[in-house]
């Protein structure tokens, strides 16, 4: 019974906070990601449900971020891409480069400080080139234990919140002390898309049962779940010639690999089937896909240990605040560097490493409302980078 109740509060209860987030502004501030989180570790952590919940958890948590990543991929319009402007794309390219330095350098700072130090800085990487969804899939690719991941995502959030105290507040002045301001001639359009259309496309669940929009969510998540099998048979097929040009790995080395593979396999054919203009236009995907991510995200927390929580995980905070505050800075001294002015590199520089729920409100703080659509599609754009790159820098620091 106690199982019962468990999968319950995990399926029902992220629809209680969207609810609540639709209807109440502390909510929408707070985040449903967080307090899915902050629920998910007080439930885990009291022993209410009994004990072997074990035995549902790591199921729930596979099946919930492999659906996810397709299902957001799918609302992607990936030759939009093509059409970002000449701007935009530079300071893309630069926001990138500034997080890839910052996380080799806190690599190499705290290499022997940090166990499995190249997991996370694949998680953080993955996170600040995308957003949540990014960080916990590559968690799975890479195996990272449930712990090690709640405290880096949850010192990701604390040194957040602060970042973004910062960006809302005096950023704007701060970096204009060196960076040009932003002139009428810096807007240059990525595509036909309005505002509202864009952020429709991850705010709005409305109308999401409504046969209309439901029936044709049953077939995305059908293609989802055959994205999922195809994966796991190339997966098979990269074991069966691993097995033949080598020998002696350790299973669990194996299986990082082949769950890596995995995740590789189901992010690439979740773009490619994005093009197929049907799935592309099937509403409401993206939607479904971040409602799973708020069940893995409760699922992951639940299974923490909060005396995991202690002063010998410091290093991980500092390696965070290195990454986020010092990929800020160095992306404004190369965008004063390439002339970007100073509303685009903030706007960009948020909707790459906060996701873009975080663009409006930055734009709204800058008083720049034409700079959003930019920064909304970088941040869309970071969603399908995000696991190639975590992944590969893991690689590369192991």
């Amino acid at each position: 019974m106690g199982i019962v109740l468990l999968i319950l509060f995990y399926i029902l209860f992220p629809a209680v906070v969207l609810y609540l987030a639709d209807r109440y502004t502390i909510v929408q501030r707070i985040g449903p990601v967080v307090i899915c989180y902050a629920f998910g570790v007080i439930v885990g952590n009291i022993f209410i449900f009994g004990e072997n919940v074990d035995k549902c958890q790591e199921p729930i948590q596979a099946v919930s971020i492999l659906l996810a990543i397709p299902l957001i991929l799918f609302s992607l319009d990936v030759k939009s891409w093509l059409k970002i402007a000449r701007k935009t794309f530079l300071s893309l390219i630069l926001a990138i480069v500034s997080i890839l330095v910052m996380i080799f350098l806190g690599y190499f700072i705290f290499k022997n400080e940090i166990r499995e130090i190249w997991n996370i800085s694949g998680m953080l990487v993955g996170c600040y080139s995308g957003g949540t969804p990014n960080m916990a899939s590559i968690k799975m690719a890479l195996n990272v234990d449930a712990d090690t991941f709640i405290v880096t995502n949850t010192y990701d959030l604390m040194v957040g919140a602060v970042v973004l105290l910062f960006l809302v507040t005096i950023a704007q002045r701060t970096f204009l002390l060196f960076m040009r301001p932003f002139r009428a001639e810096d807007m240059e359009m990525t595509d036909g898309q309005s505002v509202e259309a864009i952020r429709s496309e991850f705010e709005s669940y409305d109308g999401i049962f409504k046969a209309r929009t439901f029936k044709p969510l049953l077939a995305a998540i059908s293609i989802a779940v055959f994205i999922i099998g195809l994966s796991y048979l190339i997966s098979l097929g990269v074991e069966f010639l691993g097995s033949k040009l080598s020998a002696g790995n350790s299973q669990a080395k194996d299986s990082e690999i082949l769950m890596s593979v995995i995740i590789i396999c189901i992010t690439t054919l979740g773009i490619i089937f994005s093009l197929i203009k049907k799935i592309n236009r099937i509403k409401k995907t993206f939607q479904v896909g971040m409602y799973l991510i708020l069940i893995f995200c409760i699922v992951v927390a639940s299974m923490a240990d909060i005396r995991s929580f202690n002063l010998s995980s410091w290093p991980i905070l500092v390696y965070i605040v290195i990454a986020v505050v010092g990929s800020l800075f160095l992306h404004g001294i190369l965008s004063w560097i390439f002339n970007v002015d100073v509303d685009n590199f903030l706007v960009i520089s948020t909707g790459l490493t906060m996701s873009p729920p975080f663009v409006p409100v930055i734009a709204g703080a800058l008083r720049n409302k034409l700079i959003i659509i930019p920064g909304l599609v970088v941040g869309i754009i970071g969603y399908a980078i995000g696991n190639y790159l975590g992944i590969l820098v893991a690689g590369i620091l192991k």
